[in-house]
């Protein structure tokens, strides 16, 4: 049985794996069931399922799944690869939902706008189909949510636009872009005692927007802050990180794709400006920026609002790492677009088993994922969507900081950090 179909809007997209260098060491654990809520340490019981493979016999339970790839913009093209491999876990490992197959129907924005149309006409008007993961969607959001009407709740990961996160059907489960990014400020000027920050950042859609907020979230905390953005095709930096003051800032933010997190590394070290004041998103935590400094990332402060797959003091990494090493999928597991997926997949599991196959409905899945206060698989302890009012998709406003020490080691330098006081997401 094909458990993976693929709707090709306009011309066709293919699936772009995340190279990602392997980092994390994957840990046997006990298969005993967790006693009580905290890190999620195994999956058979957070999703409530029946250890082995899901009943091929029975009909699938299809879940769509849109993302933008296969064009020049591109966030997060490794999050297919984690929907698709944690599909594979659930139907191996976890007996499906209920016994039945998890399928999911992908669909692909690339550089136009009516793309998202497509997209949300296929899945509003699939029957099979009850709920929607949402990707790193930079492409055509707008007209897909146009599209799609309302009909069908929206489970993202971390979401990248306004208009994501003001969806009243939409449930990013690892934060908005404005929510995950604000404890930047909170890390400045409770750990770094920071006065002056400098953000650079590449003129793409959704890093621009983030770009925004991290300077949103420095300020509330009360940091003098400039913001520069740069040509993404440019090279030498100097000019962009000289304009905002990065060689005399207190912290320095890299917003950033992994083509900019390279060039922006070469050039901070070409000005002398190193050490724990380069604060980064996980963007920066791929392979290919590895790859393009030479074999190994940045020693820079990273922050994640996600489980790290290589910090070997969180238990929540241990059932993640050991997963992918029995699908054989190991070197996905530093993509922060891939541990997401596998979030919103386990929890999408989750409710459809809490509710129940037969019972399954848009609305049911929209009231039980809504009440749903965590703790969430590979994220946030807690959980509270629709927090915000600006912003009622953000379920998650908590980041966590760590230290990157070389080869594959990380240093854990804060637990889960929320945003300064005076931060609040604008919205749409």
């Amino acid at each position: 049985m094909r458990l993976v179909e693929r709707i090709r809007p306009g011309r066709a997209a293919s699936v772009v794996g995340a190279v990602a260098i392997a980092c994390a060491i994957a840990v046997p654990i006990a298969l005993g069931r967790d006693a009580a809520p905290g890190p999620v340490k195994n999956y058979l019981t957070y999703v409530g399922g029946k250890a082995g493979p899901a009943n091929p016999k029975l009909s699938p339970v299809v879940i769509g799944a849109i993302n933008t790839q296969g064009g020049q913009v591109l966030v997060g093209p490794g999050w297919t690869n984690g929907v698709q491999t944690a599909v594979e876990y659930v139907n191996k490992y976890l007996g499906g939902v209920q016994g039945h197959p998890l399928k999911v129907v992908t669909c692909f924005t690339t550089s136009a706008e009516e793309e998202g149309t497509k997209c949300g006409q296929r899945f509003a008007n699939d029957r099979r189909i009850s709920v929607v993961e949402f990707g790193a969607v930079a492409v055509g959001n707008q007209s897909f949510y146009a599209a799609l009407g309302g009909k069908k709740p929206v489970v993202g990961g971390v979401m990248l636009f306004p208009v994501d996160a003001s969806q009243k059907n939409g449930f990013a489960l690892f934060g908005t872009n404005d929510s995950v990014l604000g404890p930047w400020g909170t890390f400045a000027k409770t750990k770094l005692k920071a006065k002056t920050a400098a953000v650079v950042y590449p003129q793409v859609p959704g890093i621009d927007a983030g770009a925004k907020v991290e300077k949103t979230s420095l300020e509330a905390a009360g940091i003098s802050t400039k913001l520069v953005g740069f040509d993404p095709n440019a090279t030498d930096l100097t000019g962009p990180l000289t304009a905002a003051g990065a060689q005399t800032a207190d912290i320095v933010v890299p917003q950033s794709n992994a083509a900019g997190c390279v060039n922006i590394a070469k050039t901070l070290d070409q000005l002398g400006v190193k050490g724990s004041k380069i604060v980064s998103n996980p963007l920066c935590l791929s392979g290919e920026v590895a790859a393009g400094l030479g074999g190994d990332l940045a020693p820079w402060v990273y922050g994640i609002a996600s489980t790290l797959a290589a910090d070997k003091t969180d238990p929540a990494a241990v059932p993640f790492n050991r997963a992918l090493g029995l699908l054989h999928q190991s070197k996905l597991a530093s993509d922060a677009w891939v541990i997401v997926a596998w979030g919103q997949v386990l929890t999408t599991a989750k409710l459809i088993n809490q509710i129940g196959v037969a019972k399954l409905t848009p609305a049911k899945f929209t009231t039980a994922i809504r009440a749903f206060k965590g703790p969430q698989a590979l994220g946030a302890p807690s959980l509270q969507c629709g927090k915000y009012k600006t912003e009622p998709a953000a379920c998650n406003d908590q980041t966590q900081f760590f230290q990157y020490m070389g080869k594959g080691v990380f240093k854990r330098l804060t637990g889960w950090l929320r945003p300064p006081a005076g931060f609040t997401p604008e919205g749409s």
